[in-house]
């Protein structure tokens, strides 16, 4: 087994990470069209600004954005194939926080547009569909800390097939 091996796991991280980056590309998007909002309006990057979205959304976008970024860059990190075998519990750690910071985003925007009705808004019809994409990656972070936490502990203390004398 060379330092480039891959295997059905590898293959299956790879899927998984897969669907996490184009869901973080998708919340990149769509929290986005608000930071470009703001800006073609001339707003800073006040924590406190409202937007064009709803009177209400007192938030800005940007945190959702951060994660998004974090999320796919982690993404194309694991995509290398030794990495989550080096990497080992420090990847599933690394997995749990991006959980974390997922559940915020969720909370955060959750609050603000999950019982807001749209009443013919686009835009608040594309922020509370955002909110549960939001939800979505949680979940699958979620998951992926769990498999790499699982896959790290199945592979800790792996001997060799035969003699079983060299780790392998």
């Amino acid at each position: 087994m060379g330092l480039f091996s891959t295997t059905l796991s590898y293959f299956l991280f790879s899927g998984l990470h897969f669907v996490c980056f184009a869901l973080a590309l998708t919340v990149c998007g769509l929290y986005g069209q608000d930071l470009n909002t703001a800006n073609h309006l001339a707003k800073y990057a006040d924590s406190k600004w409202v937007s064009a979205v709803s009177p209400t959304y007192t938030r800005r976008p940007v945190y959702a954005v951060v994660v998004g970024a974090l999320s796919a860059v982690t993404c194309l990190v694991y995509f290398v194939p030794f990495v989550l075998r080096v990497a080992g519990i420090v990847a599933a750690a690394w997995s749990f926080i991006l959980f974390i910071l997922w559940i915020a985003v969720f909370g955060i925007f959750g609050a603000l547009f999950i019982k807001e009705n749209p009443e013919g808004n686009s835009d608040i019809q594309r922020m509370k569909s955002a909110v549960w994409v939001d939800l979505a990656n949680a979940l699958l972070w979620l998951i992926s800390s769990l498999a790499v936490l699982g896959h790290w502990w199945k592979r800790r203390d792996a001997r060799s097939q035969f003699t079983g004398r060299a780790q392998v």
